[in-house]
């Protein structure tokens, strides 16, 4: 049997740390930001950690 690959787009999207958890980009931050505040517009800028609910399908698709 072949080896498994892994989904590049989620390869490309997300990012496994040193603990296990899988990181990425937080959505609502490409356009229409003008009607947007700040302080949202701010937080967006950081990562933010996948939940446990879908950690585990995204370890599948990452082959992590």
């Amino acid at each position: 049997m072949p080896k498994l690959k892994s989904k590049r787009g989620a390869k490309k999207r997300f990012k496994v740390t040193a603990k296990g958890k899988i990181k990425g980009a937080k959505a609502n931050r490409r356009h229409i930001l003008t009607t947007k505040a700040p302080k949202r517009k701010r937080q967006l800028r950081k990562s933010r950690v996948v939940s446990d609910v879908h950690a585990k399908k995204m370890r599948i698709a990452l082959l992590a």
